[in-house]
């Protein structure tokens, strides 16, 4: 038989923890009772930036190269210190902002900045000594390393210090453009990534300051939209986040839509905390407008712009003169076909119908006008006897 003395003996005995371990262990926890309120005494949330950036917490924007981050970060900036909704939202008033590059020189951001104060008529006196603004080049940045044993260490004094600038100067939003420069941990690592993103977090709350963070998105194939799912290494930055922001060019197909030229001078804006994206049409959509500084340099400028409405300048009446037209005959709904549509509207609305802003609006009406039953699509034969799909008067506006 099996001698079995040892085990039960083990098992009876309670766990006694190594002397170095009960040195070292950590304070006992306290579970607090939770205190009711009057829930109209509570604080109210302090949004500083649309509902993008509020006090005590991280905000991120994700964004890939090149699409106008930087840009569109400067001019958000200037909104803030000016207190100007410069791109749309209002922000709650005019805030103390540090803008901090840790990738351009500071010439190069003057540039920026002067191009977009000439851009919206600011002066030196409208910003007063709200805006505060550092290259990485000059001044380094970095709150995290990896220690001799290789993990990653926030380096406590560098924490202290921004903290204590931060409090100093009474910053009331800060933004790091971009993250990856602020640290020198391994991005892929989600351990020490939540360190970070955390320890931000902690900046945030012992400063009572909005912290934005500019992110970069990893390597995307082919035409793919970038989401908060898209940004370089670990996720945890996005999972600590209050709002996270992305930042997408428009596309070919958007751009023939909307009737504009060079795609690559518009890109959208949206929050995609959840991976909801919006429409195309209700996105905040900006363009890069060109802005020549004294010096002769030219500057892309960060600006609003609208995904037009087909339906701004068509009324009732319009609708009234396209069935008209359109009567019994039967036009092509097919925009390839000679026969098509587009062409009686185009006529009736005094349109060019080959014109890329035209025709994209006309088939925006076309897409209404057969979705509200003004017009109805039916299949019959061409004048080969193939079943094609054709466009009626629906129903008559009244």
């Amino acid at each position: 038989m099996v001698d079995l003395t040892h085990i039960i003996d083990k098992q009876a005995r309670p766990y006694e923890p190594p002397q170095e371990a009960l040195e070292t262990s950590p304070k006992r926890f306290s579970a607090t009772p939770y205190s009711w309120i009057d829930p109209a005494a509570i604080p109210r949330r302090e949004w500083l930036y649309g509902r993008h950036l509020i006090r005590k917490f991280v905000s991120v924007t994700i964004a890939p190269g090149g699409i106008g981050k930087s840009a569109k970060l400067i001019v958000e900036a200037l909104a803030m210190a000016t207190g100007r909704p410069l791109l749309g939202p209002w922000p709650c008033g005019a805030l103390r902002v540090w803008l901090w590059n840790l990738e351009d020189p500071y010439d190069e951001l003057q540039r920026r900045i002067q191009a977009a104060c000439q851009h919206y008529g600011l002066t030196e006196a409208g910003i007063g000594d709200r805006l505060f603004v550092d290259s990485g080049r000059d001044q380094e940045l970095c709150m995290a390393i990896i220690d001799r044993k290789g993990g990653p260490e926030i380096l406590r004094p560098v924490v202290e210090n921004l903290i204590a600038e931060i409090r100093e100067k009474q910053i009331d939003v800060l933004i790091v453009d971009p993250f990856v420069s602020s640290h020198k941990v391994t991005e892929n690592d989600n351990v020490a990534m939540d360190m970070v993103a955390k320890e931000w977090g902690r900046v945030a709350d012992r400063t009572s300051t909005a912290i934005e963070l500019v992110h970069h998105t990893r390597k995307l194939g082919g035409d793919t939209e970038a989401t908060a799912e898209s940004g370089r290494g670990a996720k945890a930055l996005v999972d600590a986040a209050r709002d996270v922001r992305v930042l997408n060019r428009m596309t070919p197909s958007e751009a023939a839509k909307a009737g504009v030229e060079n795609h690559r001078l518009f890109f959208r804006a949206y929050s995609d905390k959840g991976n909801l994206a919006p429409p195309a049409d209700q996105s905040a959509w900006h363009k890069l407008e060109n802005v020549t500084l004294a010096n002769g340099d030219e500057i892309g400028v960060v600006t609003p712009w609208q995904w037009p409405d087909p339906f701004d300048d068509i009324t009732v009446e319009d609708l009234k003169a396209v069935q008209n037209a359109i009567g019994d005959r039967q036009l092509r709904e097919n925009s390839q076909a000679k026969d098509w549509a587009g062409y009686t509207i185009a006529e009736v609305l005094g349109m060019d119908a080959e014109d890329k802003a035209d025709r994209a609006k006309i088939k925006a009406c076309l897409k209404t006008w057969t979705e509200n039953g003004a017009l109805k699509c039916v299949y019959l034969e061409d004048e080969k006897g193939q079943r094609r799909p054709f466009l009626e008067v629906g129903e008559w506006a009244e």
